[in-house]
């Protein structure tokens, strides 16, 4: 078995990875014209060449910062990125589309992107691999130890279904409303090596894991283990890998304060000697699903005690307790911003409501892509 090391971050580092769609302008579906931007890109502004990736999909873009201290910092790393992107985008005609899924593209219709590992995932997943028509936002911490990162791990699932309510942006798939808030967290989970983490206690367990994926081809690498909550280990990070994709850079920011806080805090009560809570998996399986179908409206399993409350009471006591945390990560501002979420609603809520009052998805795709300008 090879030893798997973990390279620790000194410090509780920031970085956000930001998905986007691109959408036609006139018709509002998906667009495949990923490589005409990178093209331009390459050529107008080479210096964002780095935080600008390819993914499965020609529809697709994802933005990326560096590794930054705080969530301003990181949010204004992605504003730049994007001021820097949209007059490419324009010239194209098409616009970055945030949310978790496009209410009506179909797969079919989509273009894989050019490369062998790109190529080999759909050969193994077939019709659910080309399905993947779905956007999220992955957020990494920096953890100093390794010894630190699977505790963690299994302590941040108790939120898991906080990041997703909060996040939930993808309530409509190929011309229908699903009734789920998040549609793309039971999307992403068919895929062989995505969803929940195990919940292992020792490194070497992780270590034996990853081997017994790597003897029977299950992957070749260890980013091919696509998690919602995961160990990066060549980063130092834990990468939260929960939520949808955010419709705007107000609502990231609070997301990216909330991981970061939830994190650092978790990090702290270990340092301090404190065995974290955690919960069994059935129970945090069962919450996954409770947010994706309720969003907001879901009431959560809390403990091993089983006991529930509506996920939007919990958050406000959890604000609460986070503030001290936010004043020391320079976050109090965009923590704050959680709770406009609740009050004002979530993406999901305001897709619906915009096709209920005008019964066209493409209405929908329009105020979407009208939040992040």
């Amino acid at each position: 078995m090879t030893p798997i090391e973990f390279d620790g971050s000194p410090t509780p580092s920031l970085g956000v990875e930001w998905e986007f769609a691109l959408t036609d302008k006139e018709s509002g579906d998906l667009s495949n014209s990923a490589a005409a931007l990178f093209a331009l890109v390459s050529e107008r502004v080479p210096s964002r060449r780095e935080k600008i990736h390819k993914e499965l999909l020609r529809n697709t873009v994802e933005l990326v910062t560096g590794i930054c201290r705080d969530t301003p910092e990181a949010v204004a790393d992605l504003a730049g990125t994007i001021a820097a992107v949209r007059d490419l985008t324009d010239e194209l005609g098409v616009d970055l589309y945030g949310a978790g899924t496009h209410p009506f593209a179909q797969w079919s219709t989509q273009l894989l992107t050019e490369g062998h590992r790109y190529a080999e995932l759909i050969e193994r997943t077939q019709w659910w691999g080309r399905q993947m028509l779905i956007w999220g936002v992955h957020v990494h911490v920096g953890i100093s130890h390794r010894d630190k990162v699977l505790p963690i791990l299994s302590s941040l699932l108790k939120y898991y279904p906080h990041l997703l309510a909060l996040s939930a942006s993808s309530p409509m798939w190929a011309g229908q409303d699903t009734s789920y808030a998040s549609n793309r967290a039971m999307m992403f989970q068919q895929l062989p090596t995505a969803g929940l983490p195990f919940q292992f206690t020792a490194w070497s367990e992780f270590e034996a894991f990853v081997a017994d994926q790597k003897t029977t081809g299950i992957i070749d690498h260890i980013n091919e283990i696509r998690w919602d909550i995961r160990p990066s280990p060549h980063l130092g990070t834990i990468e939260v890998r929960v939520c949808d994709g955010m419709t705007n850079l107000t609502e990231l920011s609070a997301l990216v304060a909330l991981i970061h806080c939830l994190v650092v805090d978790l990090d702290r009560r270990l340092e301090a000697g404190e065995e974290l809570p955690y919960m069994a998996p059935w129970l945090v399986q069962e919450n996954k699903w409770r947010a994706a179908r309720y969003g907001l409206d879901a009431i959560v399993i809390l403990d091993s005690d089983c006991r529930e409350r509506l996920v939007t009471e919990d958050l406000a006591e959890l604000l609460t307790r986070l503030e001290p945390v936010a004043r020391d990560l320079n976050c109090v501002t965009e923590l704050a911003r959680v709770g406009n979420i609740v009050t004002a609603g979530a993406s999901y809520q305001r897709q619906r409501a915009v096709y209920q009052q005008s019964g066209d998805m493409r209405a929908v795709v329009s105020s979407v892509v009208a939040e992040l300008r």
